[in-house]
Order: structure tokens, then C-alpha cells, then sequence
């Protein structure tokens, strides 16, 4: 496979060495989809070759350490807060946070367009999700659960979705014209709001942490394939639009 990969970057550089320059009105198209098809790519990797060690002594012994590590700051006083933290990464969760994504945007651009967008990210990773799960079959850890579950473990639900769908609308906080504070703001927000959703699922006992990695990974891979999907189909649309254009003059 790495073979094959070699040889299509090597086919895009050439293409951009030939046919792009930064003078070009589709140059930004072309760097987006050609730098996040190099992350997919790498994400996918990742996610297979870390699958393969699940049964390896030395990812069981990164599990047991940073779970006893994680699980050291249990303490019943933050159980509550942490229970709210991984409630944001559920069903109700999500509902309330698409709905305040969708009043934003639909403020902000007046286009259902991105809209459409993340709402299709998170359903791909949910349901990849299922079926990574009941294909990859691991087990819940056997640490003592602070929340009921009855799903398998890897890769984690909730950090797939989060990395999914948090991670698309930090993308789309780049495709919005709005101030740099306000962006880095939101950007950081919603960083830390990924970063703990995956914690909290190894706080409660009811993740090992290579599950949340892989989560991470995966959701990842339907952010970076979806920003490929969607900026090809803005530049096909964008040249039909121009091919029109142009016939209407000649007409």
C-alpha cells in the first residue's frame, strides 16, 4: 500500500509542479485538498498500524499506565462535572450543539451549505464507528465504570464524534470571515471541548486510552476526507460555473 501512496504523491506533486501556481485563482483549492489527502492518508496508517498492536505488551503497558495515571485524579467531587463533559459527546449532546452550529451559520452566511456539511461528518463517523466496533470486537477495560455503557471499546464513540464534528466546525471557523481573537477563541474552546471528552472516557473507566487515540484517528480521517470531498466539488461546480459564464459570451 505504501508503494501506492508513493507513487499518487508523487503523480499530485508533479501535477502541481506543471499545472499550479500560486497566481492561480484555484491555487487555495488545490494546497487544501492536496494537504488534507496527505493527512488522511496518514491518519489511516496510523489507525491500521495501531489496530494491529492492540495485542501487543507494549500498547497493553501505555494502556495500564496512563489509565492508572488518568484514574489517580478520581475524586467524587469531580465526578459530576466529568459526567457533563462526556455528556456533551452523546445523542442530546449533539442535538444541542447542531442546532447552536446551525442558528450561527445560518446567521452568519445565510447557507445551509456548511450546515449540510457537519451534519454529514458526524453521521459518517457515527456510523463508521458501529462498525469499526463490532468488526475490531475489544472489550470494555475492566477498571471499575463510573457511567453504564453496553457498546464494545475500540475505537471510542465519543472521541471519533467529537474529533469529527468539533473538529469540522474548527475548519469552518477558517472559511468565515470573523475576527482573529474571536477565532482563536473559539478555536482553542473547541480543542479543549475534544481533548475532554476523550479524557473523560478514560476517567471513568470506561475506555483504555489507545481506544480514544484511535477515536481521534478515525474521526480525523472523515474530517480530512470530507474537506477533499467538499473542496473538489466547490472547484468542479466552480469551473462549470465559469465554463457557462464563458459560452454565455460567446453566445
Amino acid at each position: 500500500m505504501k508503494h501506492y501512496v508513493r507513487i499518487a504523491l508523487e503523480k499530485i506533486i508533479y501535477f502541481f509542479k506543471v499545472h499550479v501556481s500560486k497566481k492561480h485563482d484555484e491555487f487555495p483549492y488545490y494546497l487544501l485538498i492536496f494537504i488534507s489527502f496527505i493527512v488522511f492518508i496518514a491518519c489511516i496508517n496510523i489507525f491500521v498500524e495501531l489496530t494491529e498492536e492492540l495485542s501487543s505488551k507494549a500498547l497493553l503497558n501505555f494502556d495500564n499506565q496512563l489509565t492508572a495515571f488518568i484514574s489517580s485524579f478520581r475524586d467524587p467531587d469531580y465526578h459530576g462535572l466529568i459526567k457533563f463533559i462526556t455528556d456533551i459527546g452523546d445523542l442530546y449532546g449533539y442535538l444541542i450543539s447542531t442546532i447552536l452550529a446551525t442558528t450561527f451559520l445560518f446567521w452568519k452566511l445565510k447557507n445551509w451549505k456548511f450546515i449540510i456539511q457537519l451534519v454529514g461528518v458526524i453521521i459518517l463517523a457515527s456510523l463508521s464507528n458501529i462498525g469499526l466496533k463490532k468488526a475490531i470486537d475489544r472489550a470494555r477495560p475492566d477498571a471499575e465504570h463510573l457511567v453504564v455503557v453496553e457498546s464494545l471499546s475500540y475505537p471510542s464513540g465519543h472521541a471519533m464524534s467529537a474529533m469529527a464534528f468539533y473538529g469540522f466546525i474548527i475548519y469552518l471557523l477558517f472559511q468565515i470571515k470573523m475576527s482573529r481573537f474571536l477565532r482563536g477563541f473559539l478555536v482553542v474552546f473547541f480543542v479543549l471541548v475534544i481533548l475532554g471528552i476523550g479524557l473523560s472516557r478514560i476517567y471513568l473507566g470506561v475506555h483504555y486510552p489507545s481506544d480514544v487515540i484511535a477515536g481521534y484517528l478515525g474521526g480525523f480521517i472523515w474530517v480530512t476526507f470530507c474537506i477533499v470531498l467538499f473542496n473538489l466539488i466547490d472547484l468542479l461546480r466552480r469551473r462549470r460555473n465559469s465554463n457557462e459564464r464563458e459560452e454565455n459570451l460567446e453566445n
